[in-house]
């Protein structure tokens, strides 16, 4: 009523009956409550079948004087089919499908399920026309009342990335749609370029309680991983030109509008008054997961604008001219990435999660009953924001996003020093302790991490199935194989592998595509096996060994032991 937004469900009948069955039809309205009945008489022996096809459309998709116009063409091509034609093509798309997403492991069958489960729940609410995204719950309840979060990016978009790319580019999509609102929202918060919406529908933002909502401006940064990630496994430059591109500008304006150059910190780019992805931790400065990733932004920002004068000058041009993008602004971006502040603590040889963080009081764990957890139903946020307690993955998390600028010890010291302090009362955190703590060694809090994370829905593990499923989870436990068992990272646009496999384990296999070729890998406790199913031919790193594969071709490697692989080291 207030939106005017229309909505019609047509359904039409087939009654397939023996040629001597009789039978009667009635119709009955009752205010908006319609019903088609209808009164078979059979013998013994006979049967009777009913179909029903059902088309659904929308005035976002098609004028409202067309919609019963259009509603009886479905209902006719689909009567055509016939039900036979629809699950013929329905089982070609989902074996298309399961020939690139599945993931088996073998001696877990319960983990098997739950690997599987997920993947078809993501599959089925992912929006796929670049006007719908996907909400945190999916279309399987009314939990956050079908809005969109930073969900999508960092743990859903991978997902699809690396099995139906197809996907992956109509989420992406949906925020350069949603670019204006994002300018507007900057506008609202005094600040130039675009700030996209915590938590959204149709691109505005609806979060009312902005320490954990609006505050968390690292939304922009995801967004840019998300399409650094995207166009590196894809090679989809088409989309880094035509839509991607004008994301990272205008998201970039906004973090060097809302930075300043401290001379208490030696003149270092400095963010205050943030919330990052741990929410037990409001409002701070210098958030690390922030200033990390809006550094990773603001130069991939910086290369992205190179790329495009240098190969795409024309598109380069006319973009430039659209925003008023200047080369004194790209200096800029460059500039505020150099000089970012990382707060470090010497002493415990750790990165701070904020300004403030280590010189809070800890929170007594110990003496916080279970049935207290999550914190957040039973304590005033302000006590919570007092103290060292974190709801899910900050620091840890970005350990795993930027993995390649943290030294295996940096890891080991900073995962050693947050995962005690982390209650995991967020869904989105147990997978991401599974990645870190498989790349560091650590195979049992691994393999606990992901079993809680693989089922989180089918053994109802956090109690509130009730209200949808949780997608980020959902997503996150292919994440936990792929990126942490597996050992898959994207580094410059590059695959490496680094496989471990958990006790319980006998072997291990998945799929992933990158750039238009499938690459299958398996292993077991004695080997690693890559195969290329689809394409002519890639190079990838396993155990940092660059390796070539050919078309069809299987190229084995002994499995290393356990142990933590080398990095780089992050220099803040």
């Amino acid at each position: 009523r207030r939106s005017r937004f229309a909505l019609l469900t047509a359904v039409s009948h087939q009654l397939e009956l023996p040629p001597s069955a009789a039978f009667g039809l009635s119709e009955q309205q009752d205010g908006p409550w319609f019903s088609v009945q209808y009164d078979v008489s059979l013998r013994q022996g006979e049967k009777v079948s009913l179909s029903k096809f059902i088309s659904v459309h929308t005035s976002r998709d098609t004028r409202e004087e067309e919609l019963r116009m259009r509603s009886a063409e479905e209902l006719r091509l689909a009567v055509s089919r016939g039900f036979d034609g629809l699950a013929k093509e329905q089982r070609a798309y989902l074996d298309a499908f399961w020939h690139r997403a599945d993931v088996e492991i073998a001696g877990d069958p319960a983990l098997q399920q739950g690997l599987r489960f997920n993947a078809f729940g993501l599959l089925q609410s992912a929006g796929r026309d670049g006007r719908t995204s996907m909400a945190a719950k999916g279309l399987t309840g009314e939990g956050y009342e079908g809005h969109y979060f930073w969900d999508t990016e960092m743990y859903v978009l991978p997902f699809f990335t690396f099995t139906t790319p197809e996907i992956g580019r109509a989420l992406l999509e949906f925020r350069y749609r949603t670019l204006e609102q994002a300018r507007q929202r900057a506008q609202v918060m005094s600040q130039r370029g675009a700030l996209y919406p915590w938590r959204t529908i149709g691109g505005e933002e609806n979060s009312a309680y902005f320490p954990a909502g609006t505050a968390q401006a690292h939304i922009n940064a995801d967004i840019a991983y998300g399409i650094r990630q995207y166009v590196q496994a894809t090679g989809d430059e088409d989309f880094l030109v035509g839509q991607g591109a004008e994301i990272l500008f205008e998201t970039s304006r906004f973090w060097v509008d809302l930075g300043h150059y401290n001379p208490a910190r030696g003149g270092a780019f400095c963010i205050d008054g943030v919330t990052g992805p741990d929410e037990y931790t409001a409002l701070v400065n210098n958030n690390a997961y922030t200033n990390l990733m809006a550094r990773e932004h603001l130069r991939y920002a910086c290369e992205t604008a190179k790329l495009l004068r240098e190969r795409y000058p024309m598109e380069y041009a006319r973009l430039a001219r659209k925003i008023g993008l200047t080369e004194e602004e790209l200096r800029e971006w460059q500039r505020a990435a150099d000089k970012m502040y990382v707060p470090y603590d010497s002493e415990l040889g750790i990165y701070a999660q904020d300004d403030t963080f280590l010189s809070k009081q800890k929170w007594d764990f110990a003496g916080t009953p279970p049935e207290k957890y999550p914190l957040l139903l039973h304590y005033h946020p302000l006590v919570i924001y007092r103290h060292q307690v974190l709801k899910q993955a900050d620091l840890v998390m970005v350990l795993f996003l930027l993995s390649e600028q943290f030294s295996t010890e940096e890891k080991i010291r900073n995962y050693r020093y947050y995962e005690p302090l982390t209650t995991h009362d967020s869904s989105l955190s147990p997978c991401i302790h599974s990645i870190v703590a498989a790349e560091i060694g650590d195979l049992k809090a691994a393999y606990d991490y992901f079993s809680r994370t693989v089922r989180m829905d089918l053994d109802d593990v956090n109690g509130n199935a009730k209200d949808g499923l949780h997608t980020a989870a959902m997503a996150g436990s292919w994440m936990a194989v792929v990126n942490g068992f597996g050992g898959m990272r994207l580094v410059g646009g590059e695959l490496s592998f680094h496989p471990v496999l958990p006790p319980p384990w006998s072997s291990c296999r998945f799929k992933v595509m990158y750039r238009g070729q499938l690459l299958e890998v398996f292993f077991d406790r004695e080997q690693v096996v890559y195969t290329l199913r689809e394409g002519e031919g890639l190079v990838i790193r396993h155990e940092g060994e660059p390796m070539s594969i050919h078309s069809g071709e299987a190229v084995r490697r002994t499995l290393a032991a356990n142990h933590p692989s080398s990095g780089g080291h992050l220099v803040s």
